[in-house]
């Protein structure tokens, strides 16, 4: 073999360590934020167990709303079931989205049962009561926290899926689009539910 064989050789090495680098790159980067969403996974696993608890707590003292109770157990049901879709394949658009609305709407209706909680001071005096708010605000801290974790993850795999020239092995590999979580809901859901009965 003469040196121009030598040279191209050479050439095909260079290019197909290149090409391995690349594509083990987004495979990291893949993994990253994966291993991202396992974390709010677990926190809000946490908080979909803490939710019967809480409505035990509350089933004595709002005999007269049960509407509200039902409502809570039923958007802790959709979210359950929207965190195991997202849990099957994070970062898919689809399953992102239908976790944000979910998570959403339990927050809302979380929000409405701790209001309506505040007209009744022997509950908002229960110990079970305080112990598994303050659960749930300690929870709600570690869910924000992963979330932002989990974020940065999927910005940093799609910044480097979407630039030249880890693009063009991201299409040929599969490498699609991640999602962010984003929270979904508006104005009064926004905010983390009302935890305080002091």
């Amino acid at each position: 073999m003469g040196i121009g064989g030598w040279i191209v050789l050479g050439i095909i090495v260079a290019l197909a360590i290149w090409a391995i680098t690349i594509y083990n790159g987004l495979v990291a980067l893949r993994n990253r934020f994966k291993n991202a969403f396992s974390q709010i996974d677990v926190q809000l696993k946490r908080r979909y167990d803490l939710i019967p608890n809480l409505v035990e707590t509350a089933k004595g003292y709002l005999k007269h709303e049960r509407e509200t109770l039902e409502a809570v157990i039923k958007a802790r049901n959709q979210a359950v079931a929207a965190a195991q879709g997202a849990a099957a394949n994070p970062g898919n658009p689809a399953a992102m989205a239908s976790l944000g609305q979910a998570e959403g709407a339990l927050s809302g209706t979380l929000g409405r049962l701790f209001a309506l909680a505040e007209a009744y001071p022997d509950l908002k005096a229960n110990q079970n009561m305080m112990a598994i708010q303050e659960e749930l605000t300690s929870t709600e801290n570690k869910v924000a926290f992963a979330r932002q974790a989990f974020n940065d993850s999927v910005m940093e795999y799609n910044t480097r899926r979407e630039s030249f020239p880890d693009n063009i092995f991201a299409g040929m590999f599969g490498f699609g689009a991640a999602e962010l979580l984003q929270a979904t809901e508006s104005g009064e859901e926004r905010k983390a539910p009302k935890v305080s009965f002091t």
